[in-house]
């Protein structure tokens, strides 16, 4: 196409256009050619030396040609084959038949072939493409402005991508610069290995899925932002292969959430793991509930969790203190648990930790699978190292409020906010005849803090900032509170009791038997239609009956 401006002279496109053409390649089916055009220029001059010492052209856009060229390796520009300048802000650069039509004809097909010699189009035997970094630049703390994040989505790459990974059995896709190594091993063997270029193939469309995963996600938030959007896709990248699932014959991985959502976002799947034996399907899971317990407490505090439930809990201004009474909470199913805590590991708490004698004995020491906390000491991390060398020591950062909360069931996920609130965020209602004294509400907001990381039916009986007793995971309300009154012992007088949901009976049931007990104060949603017992039952035993409108149900 040309044209004149009003004085009658071409217009400097036009002009650029010819001068193009008229030094286009001259087109040849037999010349092998890969084509380069990379965001990503890591270890670009190794596989562009690679590929012209095995007798490759290589034709490359604009940076990616010039990277090259300074590195020494002969390279031809993509608009020597397209006859057409980059335009539009460099919006418009390999879209054009003669880069497509030489990725996409298959070599198979005699009429594709006389059609690229029809318009002298040469075939690519290689296409090397990454793309622009929209995930760095809308995840930068500094944020990014909507124009600038559009300019970002890259439209030129995903299609030679996608071209080149369609078109896989006669065409090499490599979007990692991982894969440069294999690739010219695989060119230099002069191999026909079909499974190899579909692995290539599969990362191809896997890469541009993830990254079309993360505009949309970007996009949602900028238009409707609704934590539901109507469809929903998680982009997962595999961390490890596990040893075994939940048990032995199961097979298992594990994979890190790479949604925009996730980015510094805290918690287990990007923690630090300073020592100890790989991690297992099981010691996420558990690592998981201890950290996400523990991050809820703002004093010093310690949790520690057995089969994701937490069986010991304790706050205190001296950690160690703290440490001991919540292995004191029950030590048995302590032994083998997992150990968080909210603040830094030190030397002295670290001596503690590997040194400290179970309470039921006093002689054996004690055993843990994982450590976690926020930060060690440099000398708190070289003593617990010699505590075990199968001991797992995490360092994790504090999940941010929030968060999507996703969980599969047959066919199908179902989706919620995490449950974030705290006891600032809700109001205990005195509902009995005796209001609560200033130390029981403060010991009722603790039980409550715990019963939300406790599987339902969940019963937490605490005084003073411990953890006494709790009772989890029962078909009904009373089996997990006489579970919990057992734990909790001779301590168990002048208590505070919390249950996750409203008690559906009160009389010769779990609220009497709690009263009877010795429970100074009850803290329960309410919402029962019995809830009128609940109150005259604890007026009856003198015991502060407090609802918080808020249940903490967790399956």
């Amino acid at each position: 196409m040309s044209g004149t401006g009003k004085n009658g002279t071409k217009d400097s496109t036009s002009k650029l256009v010819l001068d193009l053409n008229s030094a286009k390649l001259e087109a040849d089916v037999g010349n092998k050619q890969a084509l380069i055009s990379l965001s990503d220029k890591k270890d670009l001059a190794f596989l562009g030396n690679g590929l012209q010492e095995l007798g490759y052209t290589i034709v490359s856009t604009g940076g990616t040609a010039s990277a090259l060229e300074n590195a020494g390796v002969s390279v031809a520009k993509v608009e020597q084959l397209t006859c057409f300048p980059e335009m539009l802000d460099g919006r418009v650069k390999t879209l054009h038949p003669n880069i497509h039509g030489g990725i996409l004809a298959r070599r198979d097909q005699k009429h594709h072939m006389e059609a690229l010699s029809k318009h002298g189009i040469g075939t690519f035997d290689v296409v090397v493409v990454n793309l622009y970094p929209f995930y760095d630049k809308v995840s930068s703390t500094g944020g990014i402005a909507f124009e600038d994040g559009i300019e970002n989505i890259d439209i030129g790459g995903p299609a030679m991508i996608r071209a080149a990974a369609k078109n896989h059995k006669d065409v090499l896709v490599v979007v990692d610069s991982q894969d440069y190594p294999a690739l010219l091993d695989f060119l230099r063997g002069n191999q026909d290995d079909q499974q190899f270029r579909r692995k290539l193939a599969w990362k191809a469309f896997q890469h541009v899925a993830s990254y079309d995963s993360a505009v949309s996600e970007w996009l949602w938030k900028q238009t409707v932002g609704d934590k539901f959007p109507p469809s929903l896709t998680v982009p997962l990248s595999l961390k490890s292969s596990l040893r075994y699932g939940e048990n032995p014959h199961q097979t298992a991985a594990f994979y890190v959430d790479k949604s925009l959502s996730e980015v510094n976002a805290g918690g287990i799947a990007t923690a630090i793991q300073h020592h100890g034996k790989e991690m297992s399907y099981n010691n996420y899971l558990d690592a998981d509930a201890a950290w996400n317990c523990v991050c809820g407490f703002n004093k010093p505090t310690c949790v520690i969790v057995k089969h994701t439930n937490p069986c010991g809990v304790a706050s205190r201004d001296d950690i160690i203190e703290a440490y001991r009474l919540a292995v004191k909470a029950d030590p048995v199913s302590a032994f083998g648990g997992i150990v968080a805590f909210n603040i830094e590991v030190d030397e002295a708490l670290a001596k503690d930790i590997r040194e400290f004698r179970s309470p039921t004995d006093g002689e054996t020491r004690m055993f843990y699978e994982i450590v976690v906390a926020p930060k060690y000491s440099k000398k708190g991390l070289e003593i617990l190292r010699g505590k075990s060398k199968t001991l797992r020591i995490l360092e994790a950062k504090k999940n941010n409020k929030g968060k999507l909360s996703l969980r599969q069931v047959g066919g199908g996920w179902l989706a919620q906010d995490s449950d974030d609130l705290t006891p600032q965020d809700i109001k205990f209602d005195a509902v009995s005849a005796k209001a609560p004294q200033e130390s029981e509400l403060r010991d009722a907001k603790f039980a409550w803090l715990c019963v939300k990381h406790v599987k339902s039916n969940a019963i937490v009986i605490a005084k003073n900032d411990c953890m006494l007793g709790m009772g989890s995971g029962q078909p009904n309300r009373l089996e997990s509170l006489r579970i919990a009154l057992r734990k909790a012992g001779d301590e168990v007088k002048g208590a505070a009791l919390a249950s996750d949901a409203f008690f559906p009976f009160a009389w010769k049931d779990a609220v009497e038997e709690a009263c009877e007990s010795g429970i100074g104060v009850i803290a329960e949603p309410g919402g029962s239609i019995r809830d009128g017992d609940a109150i005259e039952c604890c007026n009856k035993y003198g015991v502060s009956l407090l609802f918080t409108n808020v249940r903490h149900f967790k399956h």
